[in-house]
């Protein structure tokens, strides 16, 4: 199949008819290229805080409250276009106050559809320093993996991507493709996710769909510089790139980024690769409790 990791830019939206034509001209031009998987980055729908004026759109609560407003019109729009498309969307996330789960704090919400319409959303697990300490967003409750027509998928948001054991569970309840969805202010935490990303699918032996935010959006609260690109990893193993690359765009260029991606390879590498990570994960248990701490320490300061 071919799936598509975005690069994708915040614009300014004077209205909702904004919106659902910047939304839909991306899916058709995916779509139209023959994607059947649609990866938007992390806190893109923070785009929407636009609808609620500048005022709001400059102010940190204002904004979150802001894009949580429009998520059911956003949700039913994008289950409209993966229907009409015959694809799969993961959605960009945003703020979701989900007060049952979280209480009076939002969590950060990707939603995957498909053809036939929702099939379930993944709250981010792992807080970044931003997200704790001036957005107070809080951590979902556990991770899932969806079967799907297209393969078993994983959602990974930004930070959780940086923590093995995460996409570890992940793997071990089936996933072959984890969704990378990014939001990153900087090249260095770009990196951060970038490393993460390509380590999880050596790591698990599958592929890793990452699509990041990218270019200035000085008008709204938290998302003024954005950083990144998209591109789509596997195991530098039998069936993959020597790279473990296989597809990337340029630095900061919006866009799609296509890549062809094999089940059968995901598989097979898991079956009889070079090495065989995914299989020998359980071999460093034993070790953990063996590490000894030998030679001379440090004087003190």
């Amino acid at each position: 199949m071919k799936v598509a990791a975005a690069a994708y830019p915040l614009d300014w939206l004077g209205s909702w008819a904004d919106y659902e034509t910047k939304i839909a001209a991306w899916v058709a031009e995916a779509a139209g290229h023959g994607a059947e998987l649609l990866v938007f980055p992390e806190y893109g729908a923070m785009e929407l805080a636009a609808l609620g004026g500048r005022e709001v759109a400059a102010d940190l609560e204002g904004a979150l409250r802001e894009v949580d407003r429009h998520k059911p019109a956003s949700d039913a729009m994008h289950a409209r276009l993966a229907a009409h498309h015959g694809v799969h969307i993961l959605s960009a996330s945003g703020p979701v106050y989900d007060v049952a789960h979280a209480g009076d704090r939002p969590v950060n919400r990707a939603s995957l559809f498909g053809p036939d319409g929702p099939i379930g959303h993944q709250d981010k697990a792992m807080m970044t320093r931003f997200e704790r300490e001036d957005w107070h967003v809080v951590a979902g409750q556990g991770l899932k993996v969806f079967d799907t027509a297209l393969g078993c998928i994983g959602i990974l948001i930004c930070y959780d991507s940086e923590f093995p054991l995460l996409a570890r569970a992940m793997a071990e309840a089936g996933a072959e493709i984890l969704l990378v969805p990014s939001a990153t202010e900087a090249l260095a935490g770009f990196t951060r996710v970038r490393v993460g990303a390509m380590a999880r699918a050596l790591e698990g032996q599958m592929v890793a769909v990452h699509a990041p935010v990218v270019g200035p959006a000085p008008w709204c609260a938290g998302m003024e510089e954005n950083a990144g690109r998209a591109a789509v990893y596997g195991p530098p193993d039998r069936g993959f790139p020597a790279t473990g690359i296989l597809a990337e765009g340029a630095m900061d260029e919006p866009g799609w980024v296509y890549a062809e991606v094999d089940r059968a390879a995901v598989a097979g590498a898991r079956a009889d690769g070079g090495v065989l990570p995914f299989r020998h994960w359980p071999e460093q248990v034993p070790q953990l409790a063996r590490v000894t701490r030998q030679g001379r320490k440090p004087d003190s300061a």
